[in-house]
This record gives structure tokens, C-alpha cells and sequence, in this order.
């Protein structure tokens, strides 16, 4: 019997951790601590390839030890870097609460998309990631609203804030269930070579990993860092910011329909769909000088991105042939990330000299993703993931 309790305490979980409360002045709240968009971005990249580093031994505990521990484990550091985030006063501070995310996020990788997998059917499996983000980001709206009705501009506050709701985050992770079953052999260094092996020889998931890893840093990148340095060129206050970062929020919440519109238009269209929005918003974002042009174009970006989400969490867990679910799922991160370390240096760099720049590299990423998602789908033949409406 499925123990549907995860689900709803996963639910209970993202929305928690969807309260980001200093979510709509992310990047000016580490300039105001006294760092560059370049050391923001620089630290992204470090972050990213600490991730690579830890992906190894992470998936495998994860495998080894279970997944409700692995997750008890991770939102208690999770916790723990909320707290240094709101302490922290320049490089040092930020680089360490970044450092203790990549061990979050490596040990959560795949961790958290298999407790839903393994605790709902199948057939309804893209339904609840669409609804997992959708919770997330309601969570992350409410906390747009309270910064931009009472927070304003006192950052530290939003900090603190933020910290209060990961902890309720990390005491909920205590009443999980268990859904790890045992496997024949207990994955090891040898058996993750082996996956690793197997992973790079198949070319067409490497392209589809690199597809997905272009789509994903595009928005990360746009939408949480640059976009607020577009809009202050474009002369806009931190209490506008702030609605918009609602707008942004609301957008988001679209992701919910990602498995209707898939079943509906088919996985091919919707991803040129998707990934044709991403590039012409990232087109619109560098020939603007218009704020409300700009927001329109985040708007487009954020959506794209919300609809992708639950079809390439989806499609990552289809391609999954061994036991040790978190261990494949942990190695397709590694890929991920690789790719996202280079974009987020390529990102950061130009933002330095141009904001228009980055935009347009946007573009090209885009377009290379979409490009890369259409070789993976010739490669797999779509035998084994056409959608077909689940039996009642």
C-alpha cells in the first residue's frame, strides 16, 4: 500500500520552504552585505561544482541509509544555512551558507522526487510533482506579499523570517515514512561507476540532461539574479519589486498544469512550446528599456520553466532501470550541474560589463537546449514515452 502520508507532508514541507521571504531582493540583499553580481554568480559556480563533489557519496548514502533519514539529514543543515544567510556580511558568509546548501541539495537530489515517486501510482506521478511545485510556490507567493506589505527594505528581518519557516520545514521531515525498499546489492563506488559508465555511453540522455540543464540555469540565473538589476536600470523601487516578484510568484503556480498540457499537445510540442517562450523572453529582456516590457518577459521565462519542471522531473524518473533510484537520479545531477557551473560563470561575467549581454546569451542557451531535447527524443524514438490517458 502506498503510504500516501508522504505525499501531503511533502506538500506541507515545499510550502514551507517556498517561504523565502527575501525571495524579491535576493541579489540586492547580497550587495547590501557588500558583494558583486560577479561573486554572486562566482559563488553559484562554486556551489554548483561542490554539488559534483558531494553527488558521489550522497547518492550512494542515500541508497544505503534510506531516504527519510537522508531527508531528516539534509533540512536540518538546510535549517542550519538559513541561519548563516541571515548572519552573513560579505564574501566569506555567503560562500559558507552556499557551501552548506550544495551538501543540501546533493543529498536531497533525487531523494525527494523518489518519495513521491514511490508514494503515489504511477499514473500519477507528473500530477503530483505539478502540484509539489505549485504548493512550493504559494509558499514562496505568501512571502512575497508580507515582504512587500510590511518587510520592505529591512532585509535582515526577511532573513530572519526565512529561518523560522525552513525550521518548521526540517521538524516535519521527523514524520515521513519510509519508502526505500531493499535492493539485492547496496550501491558502492563500484556500482556507481558503473551507472556513471552506462549513463555517459547513452548519448541521448546526456542530451537530454544538457537540455534540461540549459532551460533550468537560463531562468535560475534571469529570474533570481539579473532580473533585479534590470529592473533597478530601469528605475523601479524595492516596493515595486516586490509586487512584481508576486506576479512572478503567481506565474509560477501554472506549473500545476504542466501533465494536462503534456497529455494534451504531446511532449515534442510542448518542449518547443516552452523552450521558444524561454529564448524569445530572453530576446524581449535584452532589446527593452522598458520596465513593464521586462516584467512581461520574466513573466514568460518564469512560466516556461514552471510547465518544464514537472515534465523533466517526469521523464528523469522513466529513464531510471536500477533499484538504487537516488544514486542514477544523483549521477543525471552531476551532468546537470556541470553544464550549469559554465553558464553561470558565461552569465555572471557579462552581467559585469553589459546587462544586456546575458540576456541575449539567454537566447542561445535556449536554443541549443531545445535543439538538444529534440536530438535526445529522436534518440529514444519516443517508444516508451508517448502519454496515454491512465485507466479509470
Amino acid at each position: 500500500m502506498k503510504p500516501y502520508r508522504n505525499i501531503w507532508l511533502m506538500y506541507a514541507i515545499a510550502f514551507l520552504q517556498g517561504m523565502v521571504f527575501y525571495g524579491p531582493i535576493a541579489t540586492l540583499y547580497r550587495q547590501a552585505a557588500g558583494i558583486n553580481i560577479f561573486q554572486i554568480t562566482l559563488i553559484e559556480s562554486i556551489s554548483l561544482a561542490l554539488c559534483l563533489l558531494f553527488e558521489l557519496p550522497w547518492g550512494i548514502v542515500a541508497d544505503r541509509i534510506g531516504y527519510k533519514k537522508t531527508m531528516v539529514f539534509c533540512f536540518m543543515l538546510y535549517f542550519i544555512s538559513k541561519i548563516v544567510f541571515w548572519k552573513a556580511d560579505g564574501f566569506g558568509g555567503f560562500l559558507t551558507e552556499r557551501i552548506l546548501l550544495s551538501i543540501v541539495i546533493s543529498g536531497v537530489s533525487g531523494v525527494d522526487s523518489s518519495i513521491l515517486y514511490l508514494s503515489c501510482k504511477k499514473d500519477q506521478s507528473q500530477k503530483v510533482f505539478g502540484i509539489y511545485n505549485y504548493i512550493q510556490t504559494t509558499g514562496l507567493l505568501i512571502a512575497s506579499v508580507v515582504f512587500s506589505l510590511f518587510i520592505k527594505d529591512n532585509y535582515r528581518l526577511a532573513g530572519f523570517l526565512t529561518v523560522c519557516s525552513y525550521g518548521l520545514a526540517a521538524a516535519l521531515t521527523l514524520l515521513l515514512v519510509e519508502v526505500k525498499g531493499e535492493s539485492e546489492v547496496r550501491p558502492g563506488v563500484s556500482e556507481f561507476l558503473a551507472l556513471l559508465k552506462r549513463i555517459v555511453k547513452t548519448k541521448h540522455l546526456l542530451l537530454f540532461l544538457a537540455a534540461v540543464a540549459l532551460l533550468n540555469e537560463t531562468h535560475q540565473t534571469i529570474t533570481v539574479f539579473l532580473n533585479q538589476l534590470q529592473y533597478v536600470k530601469n528605475g523601479l523601487s524595492n516596493t515595486a519589486i516586490g509586487y512584481i516578484y508576486i506576479l512572478v510568484t503567481l506565474a509560477g503556480l501554472l506549473g500545476v498544469f504542466s501533465d494536462g498540457l503534456t497529455r494534451k499537445l504531446g511532449i515534442q510540442k510542448f518542449a518547443v512550446l516552452l523552450y521558444t517562450a524561454a529564448a524569445t523572453a530572453c530576446l524581449l529582456l535584452g532589446l527593452t528599456n522598458s520596465p513593464w516590457l521586462s516584467v512581461v518577459s520574466i513573466l514568460l521565462l518564469r512560466i516556461s520553466f514552471s510547465l518544464f519542471q514537472p515534465l523533466q522531473t517526469e521523464l528523469q524518473n522513466r529513464q531510471v532501470i536500477t533499484s538504487n533510484r537516488a544514486t542514477e537520479l544523483s549521477i543525471n545531477a552531476i551532468i546537470i550541474d556541470g553544464v550549469g557551473i559554465t553558464t553561470n560563470l558565461i552569465y555572471g561575467r557579462l552581467a559585469e560589463v553589459n546587462i544586456i549581454m546575458p540576456m541575449f546569451s539567454g537566447v542561445f542557451f535556449c536554443i541549443l537546449g531545445l535543439l538538444f531535447f529534440k536530438l535526445w527524443q529522436r534518440g529514444i524514438k519516443g517508444t516508451v514515452f508517448r502519454y496515454t490517458k491512465p485507466r479509470n
